[in-house]
């Protein structure tokens, strides 16, 4: 369950660009008559957070967020990642260096709202952390050895030693004929791709150097570990519903909404 009074005070912020090579102009992507960013928005309102604000790189999605009720700001479209939009958003909104800010993806319509605050409340409560993020226990084969799946290990204070594409905790005895398979015990980690951050680290961030581990992996999160920040990592038993990447990803998301729509109709 989740502890209100060690939630309170932080910032949801969601980074939305226009320019996706796979679905484009995906924030505005239409899902049971409400644009994909307004649905997480929603999602986030659901939340501890003081306030939730879009950060966006154009103007019509500024527009669809306003039009719904939802924060927006307008940032630059040359930013190369979603961690330089956020730090530009929180100089916008002012936001004091110990602010807790939870870095929400403008394309998962089915995010938990107890999930981000949970990861702003592991922050908030563990001090020597400058970000946090979120895990939950592999239980297919396929997900293990899928270069897709971002897998993590931590240490015994749940604080993350490495995130990889690549199967890891590597099982030596666990190979047959060069191949995994079973399932390590006990079970592997995979990441969730939500994080939070301590606004004076945030706006810091986009100016440490890129590690060589970053680049090879292409995990923005490991420019953090090499720079020796700590990571605080929640572990959840609830796998979060499926994010946006694809126009199939986005006909199942709509299937699913609109499922949920159906039961609450019937309650």
């Amino acid at each position: 369950m989740t502890n209100t009074s060690a939630t309170q005070g932080f910032t949801v912020v969601i980074p939305a660009r226009m320019d996706s090579s796979r679905l484009p102009n995906k924030p505005l992507a239409d899902i049971d008559g409400l644009p994909m960013v307004v649905r997480v928005a929603q999602r986030a309102l659901q939340s501890q957070a003081r306030q939730v604000v879009v950060a966006a790189d154009d103007t019509q999605i500024v527009q669809a967020c306003q039009s719904h009720g939802i924060s927006a700001l307008l940032t630059r479209k040359d930013h190369v990642s979603g961690s330089d939009r956020l730090a530009e958003a929180c100089q916008m909104l002012r936001l004091p260096a110990d602010a807790v800010v939870v870095n929400v993806q403008g394309d998962e319509p089915l995010i938990p709202p107890a999930l981000i605050d949970d990861v702003a409340k592991v922050l908030i409560e563990r001090p020597e952390a400058s970000m946090s993020t979120a895990a939950h226990a592999i239980d297919s084969l396929q997900d293990f050895v899928n270069p897709n799946v971002v897998k993590l290990v931590m240490d015994a204070r749940q604080m993350a030693l490495y995130f990889s594409r690549a199967p890891i905790p590597w099982w030596r005895d666990g190979q047959l004929s060069g191949s995994f398979q079973t399932l390590p015990n006990p079970a592997p980690w995979r990441h969730i791709g939500i994080y939070g951050y301590r606004a004076g680290f945030l706006s810091d961030f986009p100016r440490l150097p890129a590690s060589p581990l970053e680049t090879m992996e292409s995990l923005e999160q490991l420019r953090a570990l090499w720079h020796g920040h700590r990571i605080a990592v929640h572990i959840t038993p609830q796998v979060p519903g499926p994010g946006v990447d694809t126009p199939e990803d986005l006909a199942r998301v709509r299937q699913l909404i609109a499922q949920e729509r159906q039961a609450a109709k019937a309650t």
